[in-house]
């Protein structure tokens, strides 16, 4: 294995296997996962690479795992729930938050306006904003999830206020569930630009580590207050030029990530 490669996969892998030790995760069972990733991945590569359907054999040899065992592997994959299928209705509770914070129509005096369920034609209310979202869900089923989640409240009087500006919720199967999708791109996004050095993504971290823990307490709000903008005007920079819930125009669809992270330890510890 090149060595840079390898010193590489240790230190990307120290925090997750930490991470795994903690919940009880042993090697056996990463290990398991592992070949189950490795099958999946290389019948992807070979999809793209080949018109004809991917044999068990030309997975086993591209994956070092015993043909038979890649031809189990594959049928427990075919049976499974995608991570698509699992994130169903997360991204509508989003995309409704989005909305809320970047559509003039939601917002009064750039702050999120308190909106009455629903309202007479030509007034703004949540339910406008759940079509204006392109959620495609009923009004009800995102409200009731959003609330779930403690996004937004609901009075007497059925008008909804945004209490937080992110969806983020407190179950951890659906944390993790981000955790996968925004993590996963950041890394395709760094993978990228070492097999593609001639065409990068925007990849950039700022890092200090001499800062006294006074001058961080004092510096950290108004650090995460700019990542917080940094994310609200790229949203609204996008809704402003029609890009969000265009799904019926003609022509090949994108999807973008644009992702902020904050994280602080001692001096000392290792990374």
């Amino acid at each position: 294995m090149d060595p840079a490669l390898k010193t590489t996969l240790v230190r990307l892998l120290r925090p997750l296997v930490g991470y795994l030790i903690r919940r009880g995760w042993d090697y056996v069972a990463l290990r398991d996962l592992l070949k189950v990733v490795y099958v999946a991945e290389a019948e992807r590569q070979l999809r793209e690479v080949s018109v004809g359907e991917p044999t068990d054999s030309h997975i086993s040899l591209l994956t070092g795992i015993h043909r038979k065992e890649v031809k189990r592997l594959r049928e427990e994959l075919e049976a499974g729930e995608s991570a698509e299928d699992q994130f169903a209705g997360r991204h509508a509770g989003a995309r409704v938050i989005a909305t809320w914070l970047s559509s003039v129509e939601y917002l009064e005096q750039g702050s999120p306006r308190i909106l009455p369920l629903r309202a007479p034609d030509g007034i703004a209310s949540f339910e406008t904003l759940v079509q204006a979202a392109r959620a495609d869900m009923r009004a009800k089923a995102v409200l009731d999830d959003l609330i779930r989640v403690g996004a937004v409240e609901k009075d007497s009087d059925d008008k909804v206020r945004l209490v937080r500006t992110a969806y983020v919720s407190p179950q951890p199967k659906e944390k993790m569930l981000f955790l996968a999708a925004n993590v996963g791109d950041h890394l395709r996004s760094a993978l990228h630009n070492l097999s593609s050095p001639d065409d990068p993504m925007l990849e950039r971290a700022l890092y200090h580590d001499t800062i006294s823990q006074e001058q961080l307490d004092d510096a950290r709000p108004e650090i995460l207050k700019l990542a917080e903008d940094l994310l609200k005007n790229a949203n609204q920079r996008l809704m402003g030029a029609n890009t969000i819930g265009t799904e019926t125009k003609p022509g090949p669809r994108k999807r973008m990530r644009l992702g902020v992270f904050y994280y602080e330890a001692d001096s000392d510890d290792e990374n």
